[in-house]
């Protein structure tokens, strides 16, 4: 499945991990941290997003940045960051199939720089997941960017959660990404709000939790 072969600055980087080990787990979340943080700050969401049978890993990106420049500009100002981000992200995901748990119970999220970064690896590498979680963020490129991926999302539920005003996250591209995974077979739960700022709210907390339970519950 994986087509991705970049051997770049991410990696080598820790995966750290939280949470039921990996071994034992019914499932994974993996959270890819934004702009300037670190795997270890974003995984403060394994605590408001709990359940006892989950593993929680976060990939770390070198010089915590995943790639230059903003998520609008053409792609190839961000190489070779995007593409070893990118392959960062699958070997989460490899390291969590290798312990037994299948792509359908991996649930995988980011904020801003790291939810744009889970959102185009989702979408690049469309199977049914166990769900996406996009706290401020959408799929990479600049406006006009070919969305024709391959593959279909199967299902997988998704939450897209933004600010109306966000300065990083221009809200066209936060419903551009929604149609094109709901175009790739997902069920997308997408919502806007107002003068939120760039930030995690409660009530996006809420919606992620459901994926979490939904996907444990049918387990």
């Amino acid at each position: 499945m994986m087509t991705m072969k970049a051997n770049g600055p991410h990696q080598g980087q820790p995966i750290l991990q939280q949470g039921k080990p990996l071994n034992e787990a019914q499932a994974a979340m993996i959270l890819v941290h934004g702009r300037g943080a670190t795997a270890q700050s974003i995984l403060e969401l394994a605590a408001v997003l709990p359940h006892p049978e989950m593993a929680y890993l976060a990939p770390q990106a070198a010089g915590n940045t995943w790639y230059p420049y903003s998520f609008l500009a053409p792609m190839p100002q961000n190489q070779p960051g995007l593409d070893s981000g990118l392959q960062a992200v699958a070997e989460a995901v490899a390291q969590a199939e290798a312990a037994g748990i299948p792509a359908e119970k991996i649930i995988i999220g980011g904020f801003s720089q790291g939810a744009c970064l889970a959102s185009e690896f989702v979408a690049r590498q469309a199977r049914r997941y166990g769900g996406l979680l996009v706290f401020s963020g959408g799929l990479i490129g600049p406006p006009g960017t070919p969305r024709d991926y391959d593959g279909s999302l199967d299902g997988t539920p998704v939450f897209i959660g933004c600010s109306d005003v966000d300065f990083h996250i221009p809200v066209e591209r936060v419903a551009e990404t929604a149609v094109t995974l709901t175009h790739l077979g997902a069920a997308v739960n997408k919502k806007i709000y107002p003068n939120m700022g760039h930030t995690i709210i409660q009530d996006e907390i809420d919606q992620a939790q459901k994926i979490v339970n939904n996907l444990l519950t049918a387990s």
